[in-house]
């Protein structure tokens, strides 16, 4: 080898990939090439292990308009000429070391992955996942990530208006931060990366190039934390007031005919944002780093093509438009700069002013090799599935309303209202359903429609049964979808797992994205973007499998949109779907009663359909008030959680076969608890039979009390204050809750 292993492990390359490069170049690279290779190839840019497993996910449908890997984010078409764009990405590593900058710079690059694409920003939402509250570095970096996503995007004025967060041992020191924008686009000016055209010209507008995040795709991003050493040089410092600039300059720019493409500047930099957009156009590119604004004095050539400074944008300019394009930038006092232009040859040349400091073919940078590893379910997961849940004491009935505030005060169930009410969901006017219900609704200006959003994912079950998990993230965000009476259409993903190197983590990585594919396909909700964030792991501990569902639906009539809590009292409340069995594995409740995480999660994905269907028919004809997700916590704490957010009690009895703590605390898929006005139960009956689901009457609405004969009378106001204070208490940390 011609080459340190040091400086290999720098840019994330293997030996065997680096003599590929040279096999393919036919010489040896120069510095700046194999930085670029080590940014390309990497597992952030290149998707190594993962490519040849997401060919598993549908990704069209009648209503996408931009599929999975086209361009930044995905598409779909919700009619009267408009697009709703969406995508989730991680940015994890960085805020493990950074929090605060980590979440922000996070938030600030997924929302120019939209506006790149001519769209208007609308919402924010994410998915945290962190280490026990109980540790002081756990609650260091739980405050920051929040402050981070909060400052941004509220310094944007983006409304954040939905999001999950959930703690567990399997995140300590490594965090996931999950990052998610929607925006809104008329179709006939949605704008691609590419680039194309031989001698229109490459733009770099925005701010100055740095050397923060160097390396951030290829080692951060790319490799796990097997030590203590310093990695805050690959941590981008973000500024939200100019991206806020950025923001409606691009928007401005889009609605011209001024240009071919435009992308913007996130992992990799100058790098991926130059040679991915010429990929797509089929295209080569030049580009002299001498005539690229930097702020640090000194910066080599291999620096500033792999800076990942933040607030950038790379804009294809149409040769003779680039004096009006500079000065509708200089408008919104932002620096835009002639860096290179298109070439016709498809090679990749990057200059030092005269001197070629790089020059090769697009298709070798963007053609990384692609993995597979040989794997088949671990010894350990079959002996965690084999648990004999009948060895497990059940619960005494005495002890179930202690165990439901235990439960309702769990951070991983608690309300995130301390969390969301730092964050602006309001701004813009759209928000019609706030964060705290299953899904958020915004209504789409101009018309009677709106759209729900929501993010979900468990990895508690995905560890449990990574196939099954999988495909229970998919239904659950569609569930959350239903709730608010809008049809789910779509989802992008987050997909967050260990070492895929490993066997046991490849296993994961496969079957959860098999599960999800298969949800997908049968809830019709195609993957039109997403990430996959890999090497989650420090000091050889994995995180849970963890993929993140975000999902968008469509509500045709905003007037007959539907919210979680119970409404008036007499209405009758019932169980619709599944009839709870399976749901005792991998639940709340077993590990906070027992410690224990184990069992076998399971879905039926054609009764699912059904009852998300026979769900839907029913809010949209007028029968249900409300609707809520029966998941974490299971029946019980869904039925608190209705009596809290509608201000109103509940009294119900019904037969329980078989245990109690599986009755009330399980968390079997497929169940929605509804309540509808005495007067409609029979078209209810009528309609659930017709799509052969089941449905159980629970009691009715009304009073300021929780009664499940027999087993729990309590004042709504005593479940709230576990509900409401439970995540703030742990915050407070040990012994002051």
């Amino acid at each position: 080898m011609l080459i340190s292993k040091q400086t290999l492990d720098e840019i994330a390359l293997s030996e065997a990939e680096y003599r590929l490069i040279v096999r393919r170049l036919g010489r040896r690279p120069t510095t700046v090439e194999l930085g670029m290779f080590g940014a390309l190839w990497s597992e952030h840019c290149g998707y190594k292990h993962s490519k040849l497993l997401l060919k598993k996910f549908p990704n069209t449908g009648r209503r996408v308009t931009v599929k999975a890997g086209e361009e930044n984010a995905g598409a779909v078409d919700i009619g009267d000429g408009l697009s709703v764009v969406m995508k989730i990405e991680s940015h994890n590593h960085p805020s493990a070391v950074e929090p605060f900058q980590g979440a922000a710079t996070g938030v600030g690059g997924i929302v120019r992955d939209i506006f790149t694409m001519g769209a208007r920003p609308v919402a924010l939402l994410n998915s945290l996942r962190f280490g026990p509250l109980d540790e002081a570095q756990n609650r260091y970096l739980f405050n920051g990530v929040v402050g981070g996503i909060a400052s941004y995007g509220n310094c944007l004025g983006i409304p954040d208006v939905g999001g999950e967060i959930y703690f567990s041992d399997a995140y300590s020191e490594n965090p996931l931060v999950n990052a998610m924008c929607v925006g809104i686009v008329r179709n006939d000016r949605m704008v691609k990366a590419v680039a194309r055209g031989a001698g229109n010209l490459l733009m770099l507008v925005g701010a100055d190039t740095g050397r923060d995040g160097i390396h951030g795709a290829s080692g951060l991003a790319s490799q796990t934390f097997e030590e203590e050493r310093e990695l805050r040089s690959t941590v981008q410092v973000g500024n939200p007031f100019m991206e806020k600039c950025l923001i409606e300059a691009c928007l401005e720019l889009a609605e011209t005919d001024w240009i071919v493409g435009m992308q913007d500047l996130g992992a990799a930099g100058l790098t991926s944002a130059s040679v991915e957009s010429a990929s797509k156009g089929g295209s080569g590119i030049e580009i002299d780093t001498a005539l690229v604004p930097r702020r640090e004095e000194g910066m080599s050539p291999y620096e500033v093509m792999l800076s990942e400074s933040q607030e950038r944008m790379l804009v294809v300019v149409k040769k003779g438009f680039q004096d009006q394009v500079k000065a509708l930038f200089d408008r919104w006092g932002l620096h835009s700069d002639i860096i290179g232009r298109v070439t016709n040859d498809g090679m990749v040349r990057i200059r030092d002013g005269k001197k070629v400091v790089a020059e090769a073919p697009v298709k070798i940078l963007t053609d990384p090799p692609l993995y597979r590893v040989s794997c088949r379910k671990p010894a350990w997961l079959k002996r965690l599935q084999a648990l004999d849940l009948s060895t497990i004491p059940d619960l005494p009935r005495k002890e179930c309303e202690a165990t439901l505030l235990k439960l309702l005060a769990s951070p991983n169930i608690a309300s995130k209202h301390s969390v969301y009410r730092q964050y602006d969901h309001q701004v813009q006017t759209n928000t019609v359903v706030l964060p705290g219900g299953d899904a958020a609704v915004l209504r789409i200006k101009d018309t009677r429609k709106a759209i729900a959003l929501t993010a979900d994912g468990n990895g508690r079950l995905c560890y449990l049964d990574p196939y099954h998990g999988g495909a229970m993230a998919v239904a659950e965000a569609a569930r959350n979808v239903v709730c608010t009476g809008a049809e789910p259409l779509a989802i992008t993903d987050c997909l967050n797992f260990g070492d895929p190197e490993k066997p046991d983590v490849y296993y994961q990585l496969k079957e959860c994205i098999r599960g999800m594919a298969a949800a997908c396909r049968k809830l019709n909700t195609p993957v039109i973007s997403g990430n996959v964030s890999l090497y989650n792991e420090t000091r050889a501990k994995s995180i849970y499998p963890t993929p993140v569902v975000g999902m968008v639906g469509l509500i045709q009539d905003i007037g007959r949109h539907c919210t979680s809590g119970f409404k008036d009292a007499g209405d009758v409340v019932f169980i619709l779907g599944g009839d709870g069995t399976h749901g005792l594995g991998g639940s709340e409740y077993l590990e906070l009663v027992h410690g224990l995480v184990a069992g076998r999660p399971f879905i039926d994905l054609s009764l699912e359909r059904r009852v998300q269907r026979c769900c839907l028919s029913l809010i949209r004809r007028g029968v249900i008030k409300s609707a809520h997700d029966c998941s974490d916590g299971g029946l019980a704490v869904a039925l608190a959680e209705c009596a809290i957010l509608g201000g109103v009690g509940f009294t119900g009895r019904w037969n329980i076969s078989g245990r109690r703590d599986a009755a009330l605390f399980g968390e079997a898929p497929s169940r929605f608890v509804i309540s509808v006005p005495p007067e409609k139960v029979s078209l209810l009956k009528k309609e659930a039979s017709r799509w052969g689901v089941g449905l159980v009457k629970l009691g009715t609405v009304g009073g300021t009390r929780l009664v499940i004969e027999g087993l729990t009378d309590m004042r709504t106001e005593d479940l709230r204050s576990a509900w409401h204070g439970g995540l703030e208490r742990a915050l407070r940390g040990p012994g002051r809750g």
